[in-house]
């Protein structure tokens, strides 16, 4: 891994520059002039705000994934180098030697190969996408060894356990209490089969993309999450239990061998992990509002219901099995909730795609190679659609 020289800015790139964690991003780099460079942005089809970023923050690079818009960018670019479209670009920019951190905030699976490029060039990674971690997570940790590159994730939760442990793994830790908001739904009575995709998308504390936010009111966000705490801190699965807390002020807690428990808290805001991953190992200035505890009143903590929410009982499924088995959980996840925001399928029927295509896998326990959970990937994305369409 790459030390950045302390005499100049570290130079980031951001993967999703124009999604809700990328702009928390630019926010907290605006907020502490002289310590970051932007070198590079990258989005996938919002070329307009793309190109506002560009001309604010003048990277030497952008790249929109989407082929069409990018065509539409190509005379447009600010001064900055235009990279490909599609992975080819992100893999680029991911990788590029003028970046010191890639910040890699993509949607979905999509980011499985730039995370692979970064980590090969020996980049510090600032991790807000998790699914290629619930993927193939222990075979990129393995390469992020090998390569001595560094994941720093970002996700709230996440972030959490790697402030609470910073380097206490191995024997000290007994367990992991992560934390979930219980989403959009977990107070609300009856049946969940009518729910609209407007409902499914008011998060009651964070401010999050479409995607994570549906995943949120699911609890598969927290089924994924759990297996990328799994893997980026080499816990098993009985190490990691999950308790619903819908205040979000306590991010996640980690229990030790002697019993002392170590909790992060602060209040919700993606901007306190994304600023912890930018400038780790140090701490800088707060950019985000201190907690005040009288005014957060009451905490609350009680256990997840599995069987109100099958999401998270697939997720914990999916970990028990292993091998390429998280990889059909989020690729039929991500199947089933492309269907739901479209009106195909209802939002109780993302779980019944998700277990369906599980059920139909016939891999084995063994720890699959990266191509192979491509494959893995692209098949059980044929699955999900199918079963869409049946349903």
């Amino acid at each position: 891994m790459k030390k950045t020289p302390a005499s100049r800015p570290k130079r980031i790139a951001i993967l999703g520059s124009t999604g809700s964690i990328g702009l928390s991003a630019l926010s907290v780099i605006e907020a502490m002039p002289g310590a970051f460079e932007v070198a590079g942005l990258a989005a996938h089809s919002n070329g307009g705000l793309l190109l506002k970023q560009a001309r604010k923050h003048k990277p030497a690079m952008i790249s929109l994934f989407d082929h069409a818009c990018a065509e539409k960018l190509a005379r447009r670019c600010c001064g900055a180098r235009r990279l490909g479209s599609g992975v080819d670009g992100l893999v680029e920019m991911a990788s590029h030697p003028d970046v010191d951190v890639v910040l890699t905030s993509l949607v979905g699976g999509v980011g499985f190969a730039p995370l692979l490029a970064a980590i090969r060039a020996g980049k510090t990674v600032a991790l807000a996408n998790k699914e290629p971690m619930v993927m193939a997570g222990a075979q990129f940790m393995n390469e992020a060894r090998r390569w001595e590159a560094r994941i720093i994730p970002v996700d709230s939760e996440p972030s959490a356990i790697f402030q609470c442990v910073h380097g206490q793994l191995g024997q000290a830790v007994r367990r992991v209490l992560l934390t979930a908001s219980g989403g959009a739904f977990y107070r609300r009575q009856g049946s969940l089969d009518r729910v609209t995709v407007a409902e499914a998308l008011r998060h009651p504390t964070w401010k999050m993309g479409r995607k994570i936010t549906i995943d949120s009111a699911t609890l598969m966000n927290k089924g994924f999450e759990s297996i990328e705490i799994m893997n980026l801190f080499g816990l098993g699965r009985d190490q990691v239990e999950i308790v619903i807390h819908p205040q979000s002020i306590v991010h996640s807690c980690v229990e030790f061998s002697d019993g002392s428990v170590l909790a992060q808290m602060s209040p919700p805001d993606m901007r306190l992990p994304i600023q912890y991953a930018l400038t780790y190992p140090e701490r800088a200035v707060r950019v985000v509002e201190r907690l005040d505890l009288a005014k957060a009143g009451e905490l609350t903590f009680r256990e997840p219901d599995f069987r109100r929410f099958p999401c998270l009982a697939l997720a914990r499924q999916a970990a028990r099995d292993g091998g390429g088995m998280p990889a059909v959980l989020n690729a039929a996840d991500e199947v089933a909730v492309e269907a739901f925001v479209a009106g195909r399928i209802r939002f109780t029927d993302i779980a019944r795609v998700v277990e369906r295509g599980m059920k139909a896998f016939r891999g084995s326990g063994r720890l699959p190679g990266f191509s192979e959970v491509v494959e893995i990937d692209q098949w059980a994305r044929r699955k999900a659609q199918e079963v869409c369409v049946r349903l």
